[in-house]
């Protein structure tokens, strides 16, 4: 083959492992995400649940195993909702018997809110095989490449949440814009 460089340009051969291109690695991305976004939809069909729910018993799973109490407003505050909204995200939790409202242990005024052990169960029963597989492959790695790896992983999310902070920061002036015209057109 004489211009096997030239067939590597055009992209007629597919690039080695070591040789990725940036468009290859943010190709791959995507179709991690869009893997994990079909894994999570199933999980929650499976479960019966909303993303919304899937991620406040994620928390609440989260938070037990840490040896944390979980109070209704911590939810709330988690997931940037209402308390109203809360109240109706636990009490489909409860009713689906994720979830289970109980007294504070040192506080006889408030409630937690903790998973219940069949919920745990059927989590680890859904997901279990998938952690073990991914866990698998990182502990492959050695330390230089997990260190490759998470910088890359800070970077992308870094870019990300610095787009959605641009984003919120332009809501905030358009908004702030519009109150104003409003204000000097009701003044005038």
């Amino acid at each position: 083959m004489e211009n096997s460089e030239e067939f590597t340009r055009s992209g007629y051969w597919y690039p080695d492992a070591e040789s990725a291109s940036t468009v290859d690695v943010l190709n791959l991305l995507r179709r991690y995400r869009s893997a994990e976004t079909a894994m999570r939809a199933r999980t929650r069909v499976s479960m019966k649940m909303n993303e919304t729910d899937l991620v406040a018993l994620r928390f609440l799973l989260r938070e037990q195993r840490a040896g944390r109490i979980v109070r209704p407003i911590d939810i709330a505050r988690m997931l940037d909702i209402s308390t109203a909204s809360t109240t109706t995200l636990i009490d489909r939790l409860e009713k689906g018997g994720h979830a289970r409202r109980e007294r504070h242990p040192t506080d006889r005024r408030a409630g937690v809110v903790v998973p219940t052990v069949s919920s745990d169960d059927e989590v680890r029963e859904t997901l279990g095989a998938m952690h073990r597989r991914m866990l698998a492959l990182v502990d492959e790695m050695s330390d230089r490449e997990r260190a490759v790896v998470t910088r890359f992983l800070a970077g992308m999310t870094s870019a990300i949440e610095e787009a959605s902070d641009l984003d919120q920061e332009l809501r905030d002036v358009i908004r702030s814009h519009e109150e104003s015209e409003s204000e000097s057109e009701s003044g005038e």
